[in-house]
């Protein structure tokens, strides 16, 4: 329940048109975004909470585009001051000399910048305008002269999914200090891109986790919480595996990814103040503008569900990898409606009776 990160939507406004955009950003604001002075409010709230998680508290600035947003840099600094660890999750398009001095006048500790193709031809597809790969690269480049660090983010669907090993060399060759594979949550524009099938979700979670160990840089994994199985059994101890050396420019070795975050222990507040568990789950537990965001995070029904395993429905109830994965709550929720549904996309099965971070038989992942 110790609460780690908060993302902030600052605005549905973006300079780009994503296909699988969760947010169904566009070129204007909505009306009845937060304005400075209620995120403010939210700032001071979220870094008056009893840190009880080991590290910093990380407070992400998203949208949308967070760049279009006037008061962002103002913003930041408050963050900054208040004591949060502030990041920015940017298209990074916008990123140029001044930008970037003025992130790192604010104290931003660093920056999330999606890149979804190792060249213009598919991130600039994805993306939905010409020079999109092209702007992001150049404005990486600056945040690395100017030593800004970030982490690329890219997204698997069908039609990325290929390219996944050109864009991990893309990264180390960009700079990045480590590359977050999303995997696709059907949700806002996203809902019409074709994902990939349990079986090649499976296949890559493997490679990513091969690649987590041998990679120069860190490799990590989003919205694919049965990761931490899979990484565990593939390369942790739990599979026999020796424990993994630190390789260099890392600061120590791998640790064991943790499963879905939703409501416990990240949270997400929408451009006009809805808490929601996460980015991708479109359940509310609470309004920033009627009750402060740590008596939701402490109280709300909603989030209750979510930090109980035992509430989980179907195979994910049962599983021995319950406590450490949780299946994708977001995920249950875009193709079933239920938020406490059994991950659609997880080929496992459960071993019944089994206590998490016991060994189960290679075949528990089905074939077909």
């Amino acid at each position: 329940m110790a609460l780690r990160l908060v993302a902030w939507e600052s605005t549905a406004a973006c300079n780009l048109a994503c296909v699988h955009c969760r947010a169904e950003a566009k070129t204007d604001p909505d009306p009845g975004e937060l304005d400075t002075a209620e995120v403010k409010t939210l700032v001071r709230d979220i870094a008056s909470m009893p840190r009880t998680a080991p590290g910093p508290l990380i407070f992400i600035i998203s949208g949308g585009e967070p760049l279009v947003r006037p008061d962002v840099f103002e913003i930041a600094a408050y963050s900054s001051a208040c004591g949060l660890h502030t990041v920015v999750g940017t298209n990074g398009t916008l990123l140029d000399r001044t930008t970037v001095k003025m992130l790192l006048e604010a104290r931003v500790a660093g920056l999330s910048v999606s890149l979804d193709g190792p060249g213009p031809e598919t991130h600039d597809e994805f993306r939905a305008v010409p020079g999109a790969f092209e702007d992001a690269t150049r404005g990486l480049a600056e945040a690395r002269r100017q030593g800004l660090p970030f982490q690329i983010n890219t997204t698997v669907t069908g039609r990325t999914a290929r390219h996944l090993p050109a864009m991990l060399e893309k990264a180390v060759e960009l700079g990045a200090s480590t590359w977050d594979v999303f995997m696709l949550v059907p949700t806002g524009r996203g809902a019409s891109e074709a994902g990939v099938s349990a079986a090649d979700y499976e296949r890559i979670l493997a490679w990513v986790a091969e690649k987590s160990v041998s990679a120069p840089i860190q490799v990590k994994v989003t919205c694919g919480p049965h990761y931490a199985r899979v990484w565990r059994r593939r390369v942790g101890t739990e599979g026999g595996h020796p424990a993994r050396a630190s390789l260099p420019g890392r600061a120590g070795p791998p640790r064991p990814p943790t499963g879905c975050l939703a409501g416990d222990g990240f949270c997400f507040v929408s451009r006009v103040g809805d808490v929601n568990p996460c980015g991708y789950l479109p359940v509310s537990a609470g309004n920033v503008r009627e009750r402060s965001f740590s008596d939701i995070y402490a109280s709300s029904p909603v989030l209750g569900d979510l930090r109980d395993p035992g509430r989980l429905g179907g195979k994910c109830g049962r599983c021995e990898y319950g406590e450490v994965c949780r299946g994708c709550r977001a995920r249950a929720f875009s193709m079933s409606g239920d938020y406490l549904a059994e991950e659609p996309l997880c080929l496992w099965k459960p071993r019944t009776g089994r206590p998490p971070g016991v060994a189960a038989p290679v075949d528990g992942v089905a074939r077909g």
